[in-house]
């Protein structure tokens, strides 16, 4: 996808903590981007106007895709994208990439899904309504 196809982009910056001995970013940490993108987004989105995060839908990840296209070296700006591409009865599929903060330059994507639950039991419950509302109205779009 291009870049330009993101509504919601979020620039970090690749940390030395983040680095491996080559001053490559590790692997693992894309995941770790595609989170903080994500808790951008839902705060973007609306999910989080209150600090205690009181009412946010109860998310777990039961799946988590990264495909590698370049890699991220120490201390360069990317910018993070992120979309919510359907919602089902019970989940949300999330679509990231990340590019060099010089434009089209991909250097990752990814899917993520979530399935939201009933907190105290961790059964599968249906996206709430107003989720549905918020998600879509900034897509601009029906999900379902």
């Amino acid at each position: 996808m291009a870049r330009s196809d993101f509504r919601f982009v979020w620039h970090q910056r690749a940390r030395y903590a983040e680095v491996d001995a080559q001053a490559v970013v590790f692997n693992s940490r894309y995941l770790e981007y595609f989170d903080i993108g994500i808790t951008e987004y839902f705060r973007a989105v609306g999910l989080y106007p209150e600090p205690q995060l009181k009412g946010a839908p109860e998310l777990h990840v039961v799946k988590a895709e990264v495909t590698y296209h370049a890699p991220v070296l120490l201390d360069e700006m990317m910018a993070i994208g992120v979309r919510c591409e359907k919602i089902g009865r019970t989940s949300l599929t999330f679509a990231f990439e990340i590019h060099g903060e010089g434009g089209e330059d991909l250097r990752a994507s990814g899917i993520e899904v979530s399935v939201h639950v009933d907190e105290p039991r961790g059964r599968p419950t249906p996206v709430p309504d107003a989720v549905v509302a918020l998600f879509e109205a900034y897509a601009g779009r029906v999900l379902k």
